[in-house]
């Protein structure tokens, strides 16, 4: 857990039923969930970078990448993501505008769960993310679709560029 709960007295860590979301790597997703040092390889690491810009990202709604305005170049290409839910009321998002809503990998859950308590973490079957999806003409008038194969859903994903101005 990343947090300790505090009242005016103490402070706990681990003692409620919390959960935090992590953004996942491509590790194979396991069967059962993982403890100790073995979740590190289900979380994704990140860099944290000084640049003569804030980077924006662009999205679209069909199978093309945006592109970057002029005099402004590409960080990196991806899927367009939205947000993520667990159980309840629990997760997040951020502005479309973010790095963080363009992923360069398409995976149906590109984040993994974690629950104090038990100091473990899971890909639960109660877990959305939530994409922009492609909605240029594909002939299905917008009629509600189930995509179970990956490759109907990853091209059913819109695209997305960040862009730094140079």
């Amino acid at each position: 857990m990343p947090f300790s709960s505090c009242n005016t007295e103490t402070c706990s860590y681990a003692s409620r039923n919390d959960k935090s979301y992590w953004l996942s790597t491509t590790a194979a997703v396991p069967s059962t969930p993982v403890d100790g040092p073995s979740i590190r390889e289900h979380i994704s690491r990140c860099v944290v970078c000084e640049a003569p810009s804030s980077p924006v990202t662009l999205h679209s709604q069909t199978s093309s990448q945006p592109g970057c305005p002029p005099n402004w170049k590409s960080l990196w290409t991806g899927y367009s993501f939205l947000m993520h839910t667990g159980a309840g009321d629990e997760g997040g998002g951020q502005s479309l505008t973010s790095s963080g809503s363009c992923l360069e990998d398409f995976r149906a859950q590109p984040f993994v769960e974690c629950q104090g308590p038990r100091g473990t973490c899971h890909y639960f079957a109660n877990i959305y993310s939530f994409w922009l999806a492609r909605v240029e003409a594909t002939g299905s008038n917008g009629a509600s679709t189930t995509l179970t194969e990956g490759w109907q859903q990853k091209e059913n994903i819109g695209r997305c560029n960040v862009c730094m101005r140079e």
